[in-house]
């Protein structure tokens, strides 16, 4: 299963808010459980630089099926896998990345928020992960 147009659309919805309400422009990028792209949106104002920053937070969630902080717990100085922020075509191992899971944990995509301070793109991508719209719609 992966996440279906509706929940994507709640996604979205759910970041554009979370921002609006901390007065920071966001890119929103929305990746399926195979790391491809469904939805992408910069905000007005948000920052160009940035735009590849979400879109490798969700593919970094996406790939590992975990927040992309927890990821850069594995490349830091003495950890297990150093080296590893460089694969998959480079991956983006600070916060702002998390994955979408349906109603039984399942990975069913992920969201990368980028345009702020790292605690403001996670305090965004966290509302936009917990988005819900039709109960039905990921299979619960």
């Amino acid at each position: 299963m992966s996440i279906t147009d509706n929940r994507v659309q709640a996604v979205v919805a759910a970041a554009r808010s979370t921002a609006d309400k901390i007065g920071v422009p966001m890119n929103i990028a929305v990746l399926d459980a195979g790391a491809h792209l469904k939805a992408f949106v910069r905000m007005d104002g948000a920052l160009l630089g940035s735009i590849d920053i979400a879109l490798g937070k969700a593919k970094t969630s996406a790939l590992f099926g975990m927040a992309t902080e927890a990821v850069g717990e594995f490349c830091k100085p003495g950890g297990s896998s150093p080296g590893l922020e460089l694969t998959n075509g480079t991956l983006v191992v600070f916060a702002g990345g998390i994955p979408i899971r349906d109603s039984k944990g399942t990975v069913i995509g992920a969201v990368g928020i980028s345009g702020g301070a790292v605690e403001q793109d996670l305090e965004v991508a966290k509302a936009a992960a917990a988005a819900q719209s039709d109960q039905t719609q990921d299979g619960a």
